[in-house]
């Protein structure tokens, strides 16, 4: 199945199934002729996967990175353009990320920056890369201020979600990756109930067609369309930084999200925005796929709202994406201290 991103000045298909990725090199051959190089950034763990196979009839370089969150620095990124620099790779030469969201973060990030711009492919590993990190060419690093504040816009030239690779991911992480997914079905308006009766293929499907008509309305985030994806993400990646800053296994990207969508209904209903039923189907969606619906551990809340004001959406106060009697929307300027109760709330539900 091929889902476009029907973009003005440079759309891209993203294509699903199984066994995809061997359709990125015939890719390259037609539409990227000029190259005459392929640099695959990817992590050692990946590269030992049974289906790590890709070839191409190019020169071929393999540049591992660490997994998850500790390659998404810019340290990161130096590393990676300086051996760029050293194999003499030119801006007709290709960029492929093979990895989850952080990998295709980063390699997008690098593609944009090097040269001021080389053609980027993405094959996504991971469920949140294939529904959401790979898809839009929003590319970023963290800082140890927050997450994703180093970054640019930099579309792929295509993007392939080989479902094959999903049968090699730990529990953990295939259940983790659910939460973008869980996300997208909430966006979409759609009832708990419905969700034993789909398929993963059809909740892949979903996700990357959402994200698609919304980057394809909003590519630079102008609109406010395109923000809507950042649904339960304030309060998500700043309980993700304060985490990742004590243990990078304490908590996953999805499950982070996951509780910030819980926290983002109950905040909607405290400010009047929605009914009891709207916090009750949010825990129903995140409960089916086995996503934590409550802040737990060790988080102060003082803390936690001062990461939250350096979200991306923010303009020197708390953003966040709520649900309301129209639809979700960006709201902006929310009282610190409401803020805090619910949070406070929250913690000890």
């Amino acid at each position: 199945m091929k889902i476009p991103v029907a973009l003005r000045e440079t759309p891209y298909e993203v294509t699903l199934g199984e066994g995809v990725r061997h359709e990125v090199s015939a890719f390259v051959n037609e539409h990227l002729a000029r190259a005459r190089a392929v640099v695959i950034i990817t992590s050692a763990e990946i590269r030992r996967q049974p289906w790590f196979d890709l070839s191409f009839d190019l020169e071929t370089h393999v540049i591992e990175v660490a997994d998850g969150e500790a390659a998404k620095t810019l340290s990161s990124v130096a590393q990676v353009c300086e051996q760029l620099a050293r194999w003499g790779v030119s801006r007709h030469d290709v960029i492929v990320g093979v990895g989850g969201g952080a990998i295709t973060d980063l390699a997008g990030f690098v593609a944009a920056v090097y040269l001021r711009g080389v053609t980027v492919l993405h094959v996504p590993t991971s469920v949140v890369g294939q529904v959401d990190a790979a898809i839009g060419g929003k590319t970023a690093v963290d800082l140890a201020a927050g997450k994703n504040l180093v970054g640019a816009f930099h579309q792929p030239a295509g993007v392939w979600c080989d479902t094959t690779t999903l049968a090699t991911l730990s529990d953990r992480e295939r259940t983790a990756g659910m939460g973008e997914v869980a996300k997208c079905w909430l966006l979409e308006g759609r009832r708990a109930e419905l969700l034993a009766l789909t398929s993963m293929d059809d909740l892949i499907e979903m996700s990357v067609s959402l994200k698609a008509r919304i980057v394809a309305a909003d590519e630079f985030e102008r609109t406010g369309q395109r923000a809507l994806l950042n649904y339960g993400h304030t309060l998500g990646h700043a309980i993700e930084s304060v985490a990742l800053a004590r243990d990078a296994n304490e908590l996953r990207h999805g499950e982070a999200v996951a509780i910030g969508l819980a926290f983002a209904a109950r905040l909607a209903q405290r400010l009047g925005r929605v009914r009891d039923d709207v916090v009750v189907e949010t825990d129903a969606v995140l409960a089916f796929f086995g996503l934590p619906s409550r802040l737990t551990g060790d988080f102060d809340a003082a803390r936690l709202l001062e990461a939250m004001s350096r979200d991306k959406k923010a303009h020197h106060d708390l953003t966040f994406v709520l649900a309301g009697r129209q639809g979700f929307e960006v709201v902006t300027g929310i009282d610190p201290v409401l803020v805090g109760e619910v949070l406070e709330n929250f913690q000890e539900a």
